[in-house]
């Protein structure tokens, strides 16, 4: 069956959504959210190789790094979305398999976008997307979370790699506004883009994140694939009688989830 074709935006402007494969985490340590930060900027704010700014490739107005997926709010240019967005799951790739021993793909094959067609649904995009890791339970304020683009907008944090272009949205909304708007939560049956509604974990992700690196001495939680099959099967069964789920363990390590289930 033929690919879907991309619903065009008559604005130009896209939620796009990039996720791990089989729903595996993506970024394991703080460097891999400063690599994929860098790479997005190499989109926003090209250079040549003196250091001179270059045209854009694309403008990003919010973003949000979650473990195992990505949320951008971007308006494409001239060469389209799918070059800069393809650009930067293509780097990406090659450096996590470089630095993970891993191989295959690290991506789903296409991510996945929506248009965003008037100031409304931009603005509630705004909402959801700096709004993620409070929904996931991961923070209890928006600003709480490093890697989102809540701190290019919020002139009390400090942001290290900015890739934002804030002003477009600044001179639409007062930063007042706009603090007050994406503070307001939004609610969880809103229909946007792949939302997740799936029944609430018995153990967080980030809890069952921390007890493996504890059982695996500090290792990346996909380096479990690699272990010997009796110490693989060992710590798999820990992480059962911690509480995680199998869907859970699969997500997190990339161990089939049909390993997992046989695993007693």
């Amino acid at each position: 069956m033929p690919r879907k074709q991309r619903e065009k935006s008559g604005t130009g402007i896209y939620h796009v959504m990039m996720r791990g494969i089989n729903h595996q985490d993506i970024f394991e340590d703080r460097g891999d959210y400063w690599k994929f930060l860098k790479l997005l900027r190499t989109q926003t704010h090209p250079e040549d190789q003196k250091g001179q700014p270059l045209p854009a490739h694309c403008v990003v107005y919010a973003y949000c790094l979650m473990s195992n997926h990505v949320h951008l709010l971007v308006r494409e240019l001239d060469e389209g979305l799918v070059s800069p967005i393809k650009s930067i799951a293509i780097s990406y790739a090659q450096y996590f398999n470089y630095k993970y021993e891993h191989s295959g793909q690290v991506f789903q094959d296409r991510f996945k976008s929506e248009p965003v067609n008037d100031m409304a649904y931009f603005l509630t995009l705004m909402r959801y997307i700096h709004q993620n890791p409070v929904a996931a339970g991961i923070t209890s304020t928006v600003g709480g979370y490093t890697w989102s683009s809540w701190c290019e907008y919020d002139e009390t944090m400090t942001c290290a790699v900015p890739v934002c272009t804030t002003q477009h949205v600044l001179t639409r909304i007062t930063a007042k506004e706009l603090s007050e708007l994406v503070n307001d939560l939004l609610p969880k049956a809103l229909n946007i883009l792949d939302f997740d509604n799936e029944t609430q974990q018995r153990v967080t992700d980030e809890k069952v994140r921390q007890y493996l690196s504890e059982l695996m001495g500090g290792a990346g939680a996909s380096s479990l694939q690699h272990y010997e099959k009796e110490e693989r099967n060992r710590i798999i069964k820990q992480l059962k009688e911690f509480g995680a789920s199998i869907r859970q363990i699969s997500r997190l390590t990339g161990v089939s989830f049909g390993i997992i289930r046989n695993i007693q």
